[in-house]
């Protein structure tokens, strides 16, 4: 992008009726180049487990298929797969879009009573794990009598099959050539559930070129480059950083089967294996600036990507002067969209800003009269919904009308989150409706209250909700994480508090802190700000 205003001005997604992502991005490369690097599969220490030219991908995506279609997986069945980063999941997602299955991801966190869940509220025809989850499926005691199949690589017993094996047995071969227009349903992701049980989000076809937009103008991809998404492989973000935009744009797929993350184990990685363009979660963030980043040779890495919380400006000053001046560009979207909004090198950026709207979308904040809020002024974060549609948009919450109901209206596509504009049309983020805190008449958004309390040597993580109080309505209250080589005292929590005072107005300073070892998070790494609240409120 030379120019924010130029791209948005002339940036247009154009998806012909008929589309697959699977053959019109990746097997579209694998004709023109097919011994480019598309995928690059790497251990808990990075240690390199497959290195796949797309023209394999392509291969292992129509063997998945063909073995699907002789175990009589048809076009429309939705599949649920669990599976860690590995090629495996690869060759299963791509497998199922591959025919016009309706792929559906889970992380490998989730439980039996959620993986139940999910089957029962899909209709799943189709399970898809490895050795863990089939122990997991095993449990499930309930009637899901819309399951037809359990396929696991390495298989099971008591009904299981062998989907590596079956796989082996179909070869390559013939597939459906046309398998999907570009509106049929394709992914379906379940929303993180912070305030509720998790909703189907359902995405066509066309979402495979959503993500164009997002590697090219947020990720700032080209040819050759390097991209390693931080992700588990059940949520939305593993289609960020890692489902075909940035195939489109002919960037290598990096996925790392990581244990427990460590900052010497990320910034080895990075270093060791040339990676070029880099996306973590602010969590992920804010360990690494606690390490030497000058103990690593990170020359190689030009650009750094955040999304999924807004990244506190504390952490973006301390990444870029660790790492010699890199920026990282926060970005924002939802498992219902791709990136819609966010920082580009092409535009300075604002620390703490989510940016400005991603071409090809307009995002605006509404006031509750439906009309465009005043700059300044917190309102709802609405995507407009054009004619043709924003590709890269979901197509509703499936299988609840409520729900859709309320998420769309006169035209726009309320996301459930809160920001206000500045003059220059800068987007900067509030929090979700929930999260908004209301003490003695004033609106306080979550966020600059816990940016505040991470710039103090003592915090590591900071996470600010409202408890209920019959004076003030609610009372600011700051859950604290701290630093190595830090205690937890009445007197630190004390300087917290001035320390807070004195970088916001004196009525968003928290009433009450309390340390803890660890914040809850979803599997996507969001704080569970809703668990805090019911902690302080029952």
């Amino acid at each position: 992008m030379a120019s924010y205003e130029e791209a948005r001005a002339s940036f247009a997604m154009r998806v012909p009726e008929r589309f697959n992502p699977v053959v019109d991005i990746v097997e579209a490369w694998a004709a023109e180049a097919p011994d480019d690097l598309a995928l690059l599969s790497l251990g808990p220490n990075g240690e390199t487990i497959a290195a796949q030219t797309v023209s394999a991908l392509a291969v292992e995506a129509r063997r998945c298929a063909r073995a699907l279609l002789a175990l009589g997986v048809a076009k429309g069945d939705p599949v649920f797969i669990m599976l860690p980063r590995g090629p495996e999941w690869y060759a299963a997602m791509l497998g199922v879009m591959r025919i016009g299955a309706v792929a559906m991801p889970g992380t490998n966190q989730l439980t039996p009573r959620d993986i139940a869940y999910r089957l029962r509220v899909s209709s799943a025809r189709a399970a898809i794990t490895g050795a863990d989850g089939v122990g997991k499926l095993d449990e499930i005691e309930e009637e899901l009598p819309s399951l037809r199949l359990r396929l696991a690589f390495g298989g099971g017993t008591g009904g299981w099959e062998d989907l590596g094996a079956r796989m082996e047995a179909a070869g390559d071969g013939e597939v459906p050539e046309d398998p999907t227009g570009k509106d049929d349903d394709l992914i379906l992701f379940f929303t993180s559930g912070t305030v509720s049980y998790a909703k189907m989000v359902m995405h066509p076809a066309s979402y495979g070129l959503g993500h164009v937009s997002t590697a090219r103008f947020w990720q700032d991809l080209r040819r050759g480059d390097r991209h390693w998404t931080v992700t588990d492989t059940g949520w939305a973000k593993a289609a960020w950083g890692g489902l075909f935009g940035q195939w489109h744009e002919r960037a290598t797929v990096v996925q790392v089967a990581l244990g427990k993350p460590t900052a010497d184990t990320i910034l080895s990685i990075v270093r060791d294996h040339g990676i070029t363009s880099f996306c973590a979660a602010p969590t992920l963030y804010r360990l690494l600036v606690q390490a030497d980043l000058s103990r690593y040779d990170l020359s190689g890495l030009r650009h750094c990507t955040s999304a999924g919380e807004p990244l506190n400006p504390e952490v973006i000053r301390a990444w870029k002067a660790g790492t010699g001046g890199l920026t990282v560009y926060d970005g924002y979207g939802q498992s219902e969209t791709t990136a819609v909004s966010a920082n580009y090198r092409a535009v300075p950026v604002r620390p703490g800003s989510m940016g400005k709207p991603v071409p090809g979308w307009t995002v605006d904040v509404l006031g509750e009269d439906g009309g465009r809020a005043p700059d300044d002024t917190v309102g709802a974060i609405a995507i407009e919904v054009t004619e043709p549609r924003p590709v890269g948009l979901f197509t509703g919450y499936h299988g609840d009308d409520a729900a859709n109901a309320k998420a769309f209206r006169d035209g726009w596509y309320y996301t459930g989150d809160k920001a206000w504009r500045d003059s220059d049309g800068y987007l900067w983020f509030e929090g979700r409706d929930d999260d908004v805190i209301t003490s003695s008449a004033y609106r306080i958004g979550p966020f600059e209250v816990e940016s505040a309390l991470i710039e103090h040597a003592a915090v590591a993580e900071a996470a600010v909700v409202g408890k209920d109080d019959p004076e003030r309505t609610q009372l600011v209250t700051a859950f604290v994480v701290l630093t190595n080589g830090h205690t937890a005292s009445d007197a630190l929590a004390d300087e917290l508090k001035q320390h807070t005072r004195a970088l916001t107005a004196p009525y968003k300073m928290p009433r009450e802190i309390h340390f803890v070892e660890e914040l809850p998070k979803t599997v996507s790494g969001k704080i569970r700000r809703a668990e805090l609240r019911q902690q302080l409120n029952a």
